[in-house]
């Protein structure tokens, strides 16, 4: 085989790789599990393997590097410097081996992927992937299903299609919506192609209204309009795109008002917006409050990548007691973990490529203006489209967190990769001859991506098959333990192993078995690694309270509960827990205390609270009058 037919299999190799990638992610539930992350991570480390082959196989290879690239780069070096001064160690490594997978596939994109053949291949295979999600999500809310795959989805009247989350699928349609509809208008394609495309669009578009997804319709509607919008200032697209829009509009109205009107969840997501959405945004802003807060007290650097959940209880206001994950603000969450500095990376990337789509924009027009008049190019529509789908991104990420679901970042990443290297038909100066030294520069940089990203990916799946076998619930709580143990044996910078260890012993150990004292003083060891672990989290200075309360050793318990407090202020379960000590100490008048702030902050899922409280109020009485209320026995 000579080197230019090697070339081609490299070529051909990184683009199937790639669309590998951008199909097995959304059908994976959005790559958000450990296992499905493994398989992106898997073949990323092949698509890099594949480039550095092709670098030293090209007998004059080149290195196109606009400036989005540094931006890139500079975010990615950040991060990197960022991992090695993070408080949770565990965390900042899982946010960056997400990011080198992202910035790797990038740079792989804009440096082999750059034909227009590829950029069209990529689309057309997205758009009629959406079109198959989108069915599935059509038919899971006409049968009333909320299965995705072997799980159940608990967001019942709202289809989710091949994600868990209904506002992740809209995440992922927003993207494609806009670009299927720029083809349709404006691609170069028989007539038969321009069907099924047209087709696939009106799916997605189904798909999208039934997740009810509400910052998703919103998104999608911005893009939808950018779209039409530069297709109205075209002459030759004006009367196909004023058509498409009385259409969307008239049919839209039609669609809503006759048919998902009578639906529970448009009644629940739309309907009561003035009742229950406002609470729901006032959740939301809770959460954004939380996100500034951490901002402004780390102002230059954040509280750590991927560390906003962690430091959350610090900051919780009293309606929010879950755990909210992410800040439901891409860029407020950016601030919290990254702080001043990655937003200024950030801005800094978003103002370079913005720079070059207007300075490719003219070029893809002028390409589509000679092409026997018709005004149709497949270059301009995926320009057009590809760009949309981004906007429409962007603006979602102001009430959701798209850009930490893997599937959902790495089509964006791919549509800004393909629309970065458009920049070539503007300007030739961003392009390097790559010379021996560089040549050696960038394999260094490959080599080290793929060591590192492959010792992570065994490191990571010995600790995934572990504790996946841990989740089985024929097992006893010893043997729970001893499974977990092995996870831990193989990532033991897992916090949360650590604490579902102790965890175990300590329930163990509250049965009363003969062997209880062993085991709560086996708890208290793992709840303290977990605790030195990951020092934010007071639910491990709750359980080693609760260990010692069980050991009669309630003068060392005082300090971990205060410690718990001061991590949690505002936590129902922290507090609750709080008052069950003073039931253990006997002091019923601080526990009904605690226990009633408890319930203040969380009534429904406040079992503790509850029923100690009850409890408390029985032995208040009985010491006032002197009897026990209690029936014999208590």
């Amino acid at each position: 085989m000579n080197r230019e037919a090697l070339d081609k299999f490299f070529e051909r190799g990184i683009l199937a790789l790639v669309l590998a990638i951008l199909v097995f992610a959304p059908l994976a539930f959005g790559a958000v599990d450990a296992w499905a992350f493994l398989v992106v991570q898997g073949l990323t480390v092949c698509v890099m393997l594949f480039w550095a082959l092709r670098l030293w196989n090209s007998p004059k290879p080149q290195l196109f590097w606009p400036p989005t690239c540094w931006a890139v780069l500079a975010f990615t070096l950040y991060a990197v410097a960022r991992y090695f001064t993070a408080d949770i160690e565990y965390v900042a490594r899982q946010e960056l081996i997400q990011i080198l997978v992202c910035a790797f596939l990038f740079f792989a994109i804009v440096n082999n992927l750059y034909r227009q053949e590829f950029s069209q291949a990529i689309s057309f295979t997205l758009i009629f992937l959406g079109m198959v999600i989108s069915a599935c999500a059509v038919f899971q809310f006409f049968t009333h299903s909320n299965r995705v795959w072997n799980l159940i989805s608990p967001y019942g009247g709202r289809a989710s299609g091949t994600y868990i989350s209904p506002n992740n699928l809209a995440g992922f349609l927003e993207m494609l919506l806009p670009l299927a509809t720029a083809y349709v208008l404006a691609g170069r394609m028989k007539p038969v192609a321009r069907i099924l495309i047209a087709y696939a669009a009106l799916v997605v578009m189904a798909g999208m209204a039934v997740t009810f997804s509400r910052g998703g319709w919103a998104a999608a509607a911005i893009g939808l309009f950018a779209v039409l919008g530069i297709m109205l200032g075209r002459r030759s697209q004006r009367i196909p795109a004023l058509a498409l829009l009385i259409v969307l509009l008239a049919g839209g109205g039609f669609v809503a008002k006759n048919y998902l009107s009578k639906t529970v969840a448009y009644m629940d997501r739309v309907k009561d917006v003035a009742d229950n959405g406002q609470v729901d945004l006032d959740m939301r802003r809770d959460m954004w409050r939380a996100a500034e807060e951490m901002w402004r007290g780390h102002f230059w650097f954040g509280v750590g990548p991927a560390h906003y959940n962690y430091r959350f209880r610090e900051y919780r206001p009293p309606r929010v007691q879950l755990q909210p994950d992410r800040a439901h603000n891409d860029y407020l969450n950016l601030l919290a973990d990254w702080g001043t500095t990655g937003g200024i990376i950030v801005l800094a990337g978003m103002t370079f490529f913005a720079a070059g789509l207007l300075q490719t924009r003219k070029h893809v027009q002028r390409t589509e203006k000679n092409l026997g008049g018709s005004g149709l190019s497949n270059r301009f529509a995926f320009f057009t489209g590809a760009s949309a789908g981004l906007l429409a991104l962007a603006a979602h990420s102001f009430v959701d967190f798209n850009l930490h679901i893997p599937a959902n970042a790495i089509l964006g990443v791919t549509l800004l990769a393909l629309l970065t290297g458009n920049l070539r038909f503007a300007t030739e100066r961003h392009w390097l001859n790559l010379r021996t030294p560089i040549k050696i520069l960038t394999t260094a940089a490959l080599a080290c991506g793929i060591f590192y990203l492959s010792r992570q990916e065994s490191r990571c799946a010995a600790e995934t098959y572990w504790l996946q076998h841990a989740q089985s619930p024929e097992l006893s709580l010893l043997e729970r333990a001893a499974i977990l143990e092995k996870a831990f044996a193989a990532e033991p910078k897992n916090f949360e192993t650590a604490y579902d260890i102790g965890e175990a012993y300590r329930m163990q150990s509250f049965e009363g078995v003969p062997e209880y004292q062993q085991q709560a003083e086996t708890a208290l060891r793992w709840f303290a690694r977990a605790k030195a672990l990951n020092r934010f989290d007071g639910y491990s200075d709750l359980r080693t309270g609760m260990c010692l309360d069980w050991l009669d050793r309630h003068a060392e318990s005082e300090k971990f509960y205060s410690d718990a407090e001061a991590l949690d202020p505002n936590g129902y379960f922290t507090v609750a827990n709080i008052g069950w000590h003073y039931v253990q100490v006997r002091d019923y008048a601080a526990a009904r205390e605690w226990l009633e702030r408890s319930l203040q902050l969380e009534w429904d899922e406040n079992i503790i609270g509850r029923s100690y409280l009850d409890l408390v109020r029985q032995k208040l009485i009985e010491n006032a009058s002197g009897k026990n209320p209690l029936p014999p026995g208590f």
